[in-house]
């Protein structure tokens, strides 16, 4: 990004995970972070860092920490939507108060933050807006349905931006993590459910061994790093293991949806007419 000055960011999500690794790479490289959370006693403490308190499960906080940290900010040059969780569980026992919870946090969320950062982007004449969803949009995770709807969403409203903002000074970048060793995993909700319990536990254990081996949230960090100081960089960037981010995005592209439906079963231990009780 051109700058005289050192880019203004805010960052959801910077208490953990990608996100604090994001806010740590960003501020050593001169970049001021505006990091979110709900709770700022689990921000940060940083050079360049300044806490934000914000609950993106609410519009209300979602306007009062926007307004607050761009008045101390001077506007924004780099907003990045990082923050998320996730909720596992069979998709008709799943109760729909987490499903809304999931799709405000992923989706309803960042685009609110995208409607308040625009205006001042577009009339300073630069901006970027980082959407970090998922490689789970393409390839959806049993038993995580509305995560992997909601990433998917996103996905597709980076897209209609690019479009809608087309000879505008703003970019917009859909950067899609595979698997990054993390505590995502340990920290997604379960929703006990007496059916499918084998196929359940099944995909849980393989989400648990490929997050363990999985690369660390550095990769994403660069990623990031890398859009904000290219100057045209591309529509849609994706993170992770070579297996996943390069051969995975491959696949969802050109095999036919009955071999993926396949390859996705044989991946995550489901065996065909096989059903816990």
């Amino acid at each position: 990004m051109e700058s005289k000055r050192p880019p203004t960011v805010l960052l959801t999500g910077a208490s953990s995970g990608i996100g604090l690794e994001i806010a740590r790479l960003l501020t050593a490289r001169g970049c001021e972070v505006w990091g979110t959370s709900r709770d700022t006693a689990k921000l940060p403490q940083l050079p360049h860092f300044h806490p934000v308190r914000m609950d993106l499960a609410t519009d209300a906080s979602i306007r009062e920490g926007f307004a607050q940290a761009q008045r101390a900010a001077g506007g924004f040059d780099v907003l990045i939507n990082n923050a998320g969780s996730g909720v596992f569980g069979p998709t008709v026992f799943v109760p729909v108060e987490l499903e809304r919870e999931q799709f405000q946090l992923l989706l309803h969320g960042p685009l609110e933050l995208a409607r308040l950062a625009l205006p001042a982007m577009c009339q300073r004449g630069c901006g970027v807006i980082i959407n970090i969803t998922s490689l789970a949009g393409a390839f959806p995770i049993p038993y995580m349905a509305a995560y992997s709807a909601a990433k998917a969403a996103l996905s597709a409203c980076s897209q209609c931006l690019r479009l809608e903002l087309a000879g505008m000074p703003v970019r917009v970048v859909d950067v899609q993590p595979g698997d990054i060793n993390t505590a995502f995993h340990t920290a997604t909700r379960r929703v006990a459910a007496d059916t499918d319990r084998a196929r359940q536990e099944a995909v849980w254990e393989v989400q648990r061994r490929e997050m363990a081996a999985a690369p660390p949230p550095r990769c994403v960090a660069e990623t990031v790093w890398s859009v904000i100081n290219t100057p045209n960089p591309p529509p849609v960037v994706t993170v992770g293991s070579f297996f996943q981010a390069k051969l995975g995005p491959w696949a969802a592209r050109f095999l036919p949806a009955r071999w993926l439906d396949w390859f996705l079963r044989r991946y995550y231990g489901i065996q065909d007419g096989s059903r816990g009780s």
